[in-house]
């Protein structure tokens, strides 16, 4: 029986088309020049650093209680990663599942990791670019300094994680944001792929799940702020705990998975 789409009812592309518009989009990222990804790379580190500053100042003095303060944050977060899919912009964390077009040897390791060197390293030039400029604004004053407090509490408490729960949190966390990504390649138009990400987006923020390109910019930028219990030792090892549960959560629980069901045979 040929390997045909199957008719949902519903006006969006079915996940077998899915995977193959993932695939495709996969090979295309991986071939682009270093100067091009390097840019849309810093452009997205910017933008989830715009996420981050506003659920900041949306939690700052709320009183709407735990949960709905949680979840109001994470819709605000969830500007970053609608400026990166529908602005344009290269972002690590979403760009594990170019694993897909890997698995299906369309191509190579080293195409994979140089994707990922350069999308990550843009990446943290955007957000700890965003981090300072947000500090010399004076953003963190509003409030009589509440955001800026705020800022601090966000920063301690991520670097006060124990790394094992770092990770789980990092790995459920890009599950979440590659099904966000994964959600908006179903949507034909603007408005189908921002309602694709609200729901999964501020569900991982409300969850306290650890994303490590926001990483960049929460801890940085409550440092720049003269908070002085954040060590840079600390940072980094937060980091590179949070981007390896991160690259498993979206690499092997998203991208693989759904290239075993749609791709495998295939390939």
């Amino acid at each position: 029986m040929p390997n045909t789409p199957i008719d949902l009812g519903i006006d969006a592309f079915s996940p077998k088309e899915m995977a193959e518009k993932v695939e495709t989009a996969g090979v295309t990222k991986a071939h682009l020049g270093f100067t091009q990804t390097l840019m849309l790379a810093i452009l997205a580190g910017a933008f989830i650093s715009f996420g981050a500053a506003f659920y900041t100042l949306v939690i700052t003095g709320s009183e709407l209680g735990f949960g709905t303060t949680r979840f109001l944050g994470g819709i605000a977060f969830s500007l970053g990663l609608v400026l990166v899919i529908v602005g344009g912009a290269e972002l690590f964390t979403g760009n594990n599942l170019i694993v897909m077009a890997w698995a299906s040897r369309k191509i190579s390791s080293r195409e994979l990791l140089r994707n990922w060197l350069i999308v990550y390293a843009g990446n943290f030039i955007g957000a700890l670019g965003t981090a300072l400029l947000v500090n010399l604004s004076g953003v963190l004053n509003f409030n009589g300094g509440a955001v800026g407090d705020a800022a601090a509490t966000i920063a301690n408490a991520k670097i006060a994680l124990p790394l094992v729960n770092a990770f789980f949190l990092a790995v459920l966390c890009n599950t979440l944001v590659c099904l966000a990504v994964w959600l908006c390649f179903a949507a034909r138009n603007v408005s189908g792929k921002i309602l694709a990400i609200l729901f999964p987006v501020s569900a991982f923020v409300a969850l306290g799940f650890e994303h490590s390109i926001a990483n960049m910019y929460l801890i940085p930028v409550a440092y720049f702020h003269g908070v002085d219990t954040i060590p840079i030792g600390g940072f980094f090892l937060n980091l590179l705990v949070v981007t390896a549960g991160n690259i498993l959560g979206g690499s092997a629980l998203v991208a693989l998975v759904y290239w075993i069901i749609y791709l495998r045979k295939s390939a």
